[in-house]
């Protein structure tokens, strides 16, 4: 009798360790002596799908990202989930503001281009889009784990993480 294996992809992130990199970017820049006497900021916005950045110059604003990736880094997140193509907004008195938006979820493309790398190189696996997830079954354990371990290597654009392993 042959049972299947299986695990699912997605792309997804903890938005409270999210929530606690923020937090601990925003200790540091209140003691950083580069940002001493700055009106810069970073929060949520009101959907939760983005950052929004402000700083007095665009030094203090790319020092603003280095910090957050840092502290991303720390808590395990990958910087993968920032999407750092917005450009930059001059506002009101000189500030300049980012919207970084947060990746999040697998679209037709990413999960179609997830299964081709799947197909291509183990045709016994079963690739199977489900919405924002891609589940992977295959008759050996071994081989689901060399399956992570490619899709790991292939250096997507976006983030995955492994889920449900049965």
């Amino acid at each position: 009798m042959s049972k299947d294996f299986s695990f699912d992809i997605v792309s997804n992130f903890d938005p409270q360790e999210m929530a606690n990199a923020l937090d601990q970017t925003k200790r540091e820049i209140m003691n950083r002596y580069d940002f001493k006497g700055s009106n810069s900021s970073i929060d949520f916005s009101e959907s939760r799908t983005e950052l929004i950045l402000v700083a007095d110059s665009e030094y203090k604003l790319k020092a603003l990202i280095d910090v957050l990736s840092s502290k991303m880094v720390g808590r395990n997140l990958s910087l993968k989930i920032l999407d750092l193509t917005s450009p930059e907004e001059d506002t009101i008195g000189g500030m300049v503001r980012k919207r970084i938006k947060l990746v999040k979820g697998l679209d037709q493309e990413k999960a179609k281009k997830i299964t081709k790398i799947i197909r291509d190189s183990y045709p016994k696996a079963k690739a199977i889009i489900q919405g924002e997830t891609v589940r992977v079954m295959g008759p050996k354990k071994d081989e689901l784990q060399a399956i992570m371990s490619l899709i790991r290597s292939s250096n997507l654009d976006f983030p995955i993480q492994f889920e449900n392993y049965r």
